[in-house]
């Protein structure tokens, strides 16, 4: 962050806020679209033949070192006129990085019809943002999915993206944005992707470490601090993910519920470790996770500003 203005940074991050409060993700020209488009035409050349871990981590660079330097090079051309326009850049970058309103509209469309005890209209809400098969699930099973979503995307979609924001400005949060996308589309264990996806899930698990931890650290201080540390001293380890095992543990743990357990993926029945401590998942829980998440962004715009203030405040004196 040194060697950004922080005056400038604290600026892109209001408008980035403000625009992000009023319309939530862009809906149209939205630069992602575009992104996938690319990487699904180099997936389809790239992914076949021989030496598919070295061509996907040749793809994810192309893709992902490309984009950031056409950024970088536009924001420095910029800078050379406008210093204005170039922290608009980066206010414009984690705009479209940022995606709270739009996590938090979809989860709260799983618990309304929910709470109104219209399940399938809840089943078919969640099957939008999970990829688990929703049509048998019951009332605890639908609520579950939907805390998990909200707290594993809460830290990829928005804190993940702030942390790379205040580390590195709009390049941070493109970079960040970028690969997880590409981890969204290649990081499957599947026979398509296995290989060639290889690069862009060990990146994605790379860059999201120590933001999740955070993220994990700040659902336990903001919720019932005991559980949530226990659950992920415990219970992180045996999840899968290196990084959703952490926060979604603390987040189980804050809540005071349990998460995980076994879930249909594929036609198949996936025995995952059960997280957290306390009852099953229900349909009010899904509004608390909405209020824990709401909670950290608030706490983390407020370390945030302080952060920069300080930085301008050293900056001058020095």
């Amino acid at each position: 962050m040194l060697w950004l203005n922080p005056v400038g940074l604290l600026a892109a991050l209001c408008i980035a806020l403000l625009l992000e409060c009023c319309w939530g993700e862009p809906r149209r020209y939205h630069p992602l679209v575009g992104f996938g488009r690319l990487a699904t035409g180099l997936a389809q050349r790239l992914n076949r033949g021989a030496g598919l871990v070295l061509r996907g981590g040749l793809a994810w660079l192309i893709l992902v070192g490309g984009a950031l330097g056409v950024f970088i090079g536009l924001r420095w051309q910029v800078m050379q006129y406008s210093p204005l326009l170039a922290y608009a850049l980066d206010a414009w970058a984690l705009w479209f990085s940022l995606g709270a309103n739009s996590l938090l509209a979809h989860v709260a469309a799983i618990g309304t019809p929910l709470m109104a005890g219209d399940l399938p209209l809840a089943r078919a809400q969640l099957q939008k943002i999970v990829s688990r098969d929703c049509q048998a699930l019951d009332e605890s099973q639908v609520a579950a999915g939907a805390v998990e979503s909200c707290l594993e995307n809460g830290a990829d979609a928005i804190f993940a993206s702030l942390f790379y924001f205040i580390l590195l400005g709009g390049a941070g949060a493109l970079l960040h944005r970028l690969a997880n996308t590409l981890d969204a589309m290649w990081g499957y264990k599947t026979p398509k992707w296995r290989h060639f996806g290889r690069c862009a899930a060990r990146m994605d698990d790379l860059f999201n470490w120590v933001p999740a931890r955070l993220c994990a650290v700040s659902y336990a201080l903001l919720g019932q601090t005991r559980l949530a540390l226990t659950a992920w001293r415990q219970q992180a380890p045996q999840w899968d993910s290196p990084n959703a095992g952490p926060v979604m543990a603390a987040g189980a743990g804050a809540l005071g519920i349990r998460l995980g357990g076994a879930a249909p993926y594929h036609g198949q029945i996936e025995l995952r470790p059960e997280l957290g401590f306390g009852p099953l998942a229900s349909a009010p829980d899904i509004a608390r996770s909405i209020e824990l998440i709401q909670a950290t962004l608030a706490w983390w715009l407020g370390v945030m500003v302080v952060v920069l203030l300080f930085t301008m405040v050293v900056m001058h004196s020095g």
